[in-house]
């Protein structure tokens, strides 16, 4: 594999030699100024080369392959046949694949191209039908394409652009198998372009099979951050994390927030947790539908909410304006999801800022993230804070907020309850007595709900009014960093 690098000295879009309904675009979209990426990326991919880029989010990926490939479709027009696609773009996720269609929309307006995306979480029959005439620009999530292709509604023989974005998100997912069986599919003969964001061992094997003879464009060290993102991390005990949550989104510079968790369930438990202290929250996760996605990003676009909670799925798949602050509500187990993370802010040339939460059995993790980026995280230490201890005090007599404990306690009796009955019966009769703790859990956290529910007051009035009062005392204040 030969890799070269080399920086192109453009300052137009003009001077990339595109076709000039992509510039019209362009103008419209107000691109002026190709990204380093761009400029590097765009001249050898319009020549045909394979090509393997390494840069990290926000710098303008996708218009650095999706233009130059539609100056090729465009320079060679021809009908696609039945089922078949000229492009395929692979993309780990649903959300980054519609926004990688759109983007390929909004440049090729005025090519009269056909795109179309498909993945998981939709009926088949709008694809099925889509694929059906022949597309010349496909993007896909590696899943949905399979499971096209074993129907035999999508074939990839005639498919002359291989587009695998994200590669190590890919990686992460579990996407590797999928990845080969669909590359088998392909024509020996094709241009292939690889994007990542950093390059692990396996990401680099990938490479080496897939690449011939490629142009290397690396704009910015492996995992490394943005540079206008301003990082803090406070050191808090696990259960305080809520009310400091809270506390922060007491400034209003905290305008368009993403906060990330670990698990699912803790998406939804932070986000109704912020509802009940009055802070407009959707989440959006791998198990909600389609839809839930569509309407919670749209949401949170429109600033209808203040934040977006989120698994690692948005750490890459969401592209939004304005995203003020990224807030590590956990940290990731995987040290280079930190960047794409803080990557969701400081985007276009913008600052940002983020802050993340570290209790004691996390901090393993921070020394990844901190060798990893090969830098030290300012941090804070919050923990033993006595306005902290109040405000978790109040928050946890929200009702809402121990609902989502009912609702935890409720989901693992499936789990626990045929256990506590089998073992009381296998005690003496007495055994009732044990009955609540190891045959109903919900039950206790139910009644406490209740209580403190009364106790705080309905969220939004005078229980939520304590929480705000509490919380908003707080001497730390994400603008200090």
């Amino acid at each position: 594999m030969r890799l070269s690098e080399r920086f192109v000295l453009t300052t137009q879009f003009t001077d990339l030699g595109l076709a000039a309904p992509l510039l019209r675009a362009l103008t419209a979209e107000g691109y002026e100024t190709p990204t380093p990426i761009q400029a590097q990326a765009i001249p050898s991919v319009m020549q045909g080369k394979d090509l393997l880029g390494i840069a990290q989010t926000g710098t303008g990926k996708t218009a650095a392959f999706a233009l130059p490939i539609l100056h090729r479709l465009a320079a060679n027009p021809k009908k696609p046949s039945r089922r078949t696609c000229r492009v395929l773009v692979l993309s780990p996720t649903r959300e980054l694949a519609s926004q990688i269609a759109e983007s390929f929309r909004g440049y090729g307006r005025h090519l009269g191209l056909k795109v179309a995306v498909i993945f998981g979480g939709v009926k088949y029959g709008a694809q099925i039908k889509a694929l059906e005439a022949g597309i010349d620009v496909l993007v896909a999530t590696p899943g949905r394409l399979i499971d096209h292709l074993q129907q035999q509604t999508c074939q990839l023989h005639e498919t002359e652009i291989f587009v695998l974005d994200e590669a190590d998100q890919m990686l992460d997912l579990g996407f590797l198998v999928p990845i080969r069986k669909i590359v088998a599919k392909l024509p020996a003969q094709r241009q292939n372009l690889f994007f990542s964001a950093t390059m692990p061992g396996e990401i680099g094997k990938l490479a080496s099979e897939l690449l011939k003879d490629p142009t290397r464009v690396s704009v910015t060290p492996t995992a490394t951050t943005v540079d206008k993102v301003e990082q803090s991390l406070l050191f808090v005990e696990a259960q305080r994390k809520r009310a400091l949550l809270a506390e922060l989104f007491a400034e209003r510079a905290l305008s368009k927030v993403i906060v990330f968790t670990r698990t699912k369930r803790g998406a939804d438990k932070v986000a109704r947790y912020l509802e009940a202290c009055g802070v407009g929250a959707a989440a959006i996760h791998g198990d909600k539908s389609q839809g839930q996605r569509e309407r919670a990003l749209a949401a949170f676009k429109a600033g209808a909410c203040r934040a977006l909670v989120a698994t690692d799925i948005a750490a890459r798949g969401i592209d939004v304006d304005g995203v003020t602050h990224v807030i590590n509500f956990e940290l990731p187990n995987v040290p280079e999801a930190y960047v794409h993370r803080i990557g969701r802010t400081a985007r276009a040339g913008a600052t940002g800022v983020a802050i993340s939460l570290c209790s004691d059995d996390e901090r393993s993790l921070l020394k990844d993230i901190q060798r990893t980026t090969r830098q030290t995280i300012p941090t804070f230490d919050r923990r033993n804070d006595k306005t902290l201890a109040q405000a978790t005090a109040v928050a946890d007599a929200l009702a809402p907020a121990d609902a989502s404990r009912d609702r935890e306690a409720g989901d693992s009796r499936a789990n626990r309850e045929g256990a506590g009955r089998q073992a009381n019966r296998n005690r003496r009769p007495g055994g009732r007595a044990n009955g609540p703790s190891n045959g109903r859990p919900g039950q206790n956290a139910h009644g406490a709900g209740r209580k403190g529910g009364g106790a705080g007051g309905k969220p939004g009035r005078s229980g939520g009014d304590r929480a705000a009062k509490v919380i908003t005392s707080g001497s730390w204040s994400p603008l200090d960093s």
